[in-house]
């Protein structure tokens, strides 16, 4: 049996390896992440990840996983920063603020059979000062990222409070990710 990853992440390629699963193949499925009208957080990031799933090709003998990360403020969906001007604006809303890290995971098994699971995180951000968010800004971390930041570089020291899974919040939660491969038959190492 052999491992599809749908994602070009290398984050999602090393929390993997935690698990002991190494890709057998890695695809870049291309989907629309746009956010539908009225869409909710939870709705949203669970059907990007099953998008993600479906669109990579799969072999009768492979397993396909796919996850996607997004960042709710309450309905507010916060994607990745178009821009340097939108990072500020996601930073701000952020700052002193409770919100939800929403990680969803899918994976096929071998008999086409697509399972999924999200994982919720509850994170708080210290009350951030202008001169913060200037440095983190002019770090370029947060471009390219759900919310506009990564947990797992300079943005970590802005986190007062966090309940739920850290791994999530990076980009897969591998608590469920690891269960859903044991469920679809998979072997972990």
């Amino acid at each position: 049996m052999r491992l599809v990853l749908a994602s070009s992440s290398p984050r999602r390629r090393d929390l993997l390896a935690r698990i002991g699963a190494t890709p057998d193949r890695i695809a870049s499925p291309d989907v629309d992440e746009t956010v539908r009208r009225g869409e909710l957080p939870r709705a949203y990031v669970l059907r990007v990840a099953i998008d993600k799933a479906h669109a990579v090709a799969r072999e009768a003998d492979e397993i396909v996983l796919a996850g996607d990360t997004t960042i709710a403020l309450g309905r507010r969906i916060l994607a990745k920063p178009e821009d340097e001007a939108d990072l500020r604006r996601m930073l701000a809303l952020l700052s002193g603020r409770r919100h939800h890290c929403l990680s969803a995971v899918c994976v096929i098994d071998t008999q086409g059979r697509a399972r999924t699971r999200i994982s919720d995180t509850v994170v708080i951000f210290k009350r951030l000062t202008d001169a913060e968010i200037d440095w983190y800004v002019a770090s370029g971390e947060g471009m390219g990222k759900a919310g506009g930041y990564a947990i797992q570089g300079k943005a970590e020291s802005f986190v007062r409070f966090l309940s739920g899974s850290h791994s999530g919040v990076v980009g897969l939660p591998v608590f469920e990710t690891r269960a859903m491969l044991e469920t679809a038959g998979y072997a972990l190492g």
